[in-house]
């Protein structure tokens, strides 16, 4: 896809968000879903041009996965735990890993345009459009959570303290790329609750979703 049509595709669907008045409840999850499903493509794809030339000590230096600033929310680990979840729970998962990647998403978006690495300029292309999708879907969910008309907004609190990638560029590079490898589990897990709501929504069978 060229950037111009990823363009076009992030301003249309931001567009539908804008024009809610009288849409229903199953189109905004199906909208909010096609986003959520933009967000992990975009990810995944940031993920192979990084891998496209990242030095082999970063694999060492690399954190584990247990170190991402949001593994500390408790959430469903698959598909069948998400469908015993209530709705406006599962609405405010999403929300809470979404409002939890603003800040770090806008340090990668400072970062991109000087990393050390060859392929930096399509890298900060796609992270701002990650940035773009991420305010976008973050107003739709705003729209989905008022049409379910939820007494409760218990969003929970997930804050990314660092201002800095680090000092050196390899740490700069490798820091990158555990940020983003955070953002691509979580923005999974969100697509994911956002396709179970819409399953529901939409009265499906649990084994249909």
């Amino acid at each position: 896809m060229t950037q111009g049509s990823r363009l076009y595709f992030a301003v249309t669907l931001m567009c539908a968000f804008v024009s809610i008045h009288g849409v229903g409840l199953n189109d905004l999850l199906e909208r909010a879903s096609q986003l959520s499903d933009k967000l992990h493509s975009i990810s995944t794809s940031l993920t192979n041009d990084l891998d496209s030339h990242f030095p082999p000590v970063g694999r060492v230096m690399m954190p584990r996965p247990s170190m991402c600033h949001t593994s500390s929310l408790q959430i469903p680990n698959d598909k069948d735990q998400a469908l015993k979840v209530p709705e406006d729970e599962l609405l405010s998962l999403a929300r809470s890993l979404l409002l939890a990647w603003s800040d770090p998403l806008a340090l990668l978006s400072a970062e991109a345009s000087s990393l050390a690495h060859p392929e930096r300029n399509t890298i900060n292309s796609k992270t701002k459009e990650l940035q773009d999708n991420i305010d976008s879907l973050g107003a739709g969910l705003e729209h989905v959570f008022n049409k379910m008309g939820s007494s409760s907004d218990n969003l929970s609190s997930l804050p990314f303290s660092s201002n800095s990638l680090g000092q050196d560029k390899t740490s700069r590079l490798v820091n990158f790329h555990f940020l983003l490898s955070c953002f691509r589990r979580d923005s999974h897990k969100i697509d994911s609750f956002l396709k179970v709501l819409r399953c529901r929504a939409a009265k499906k069978r649990p084994e249909m979703c």
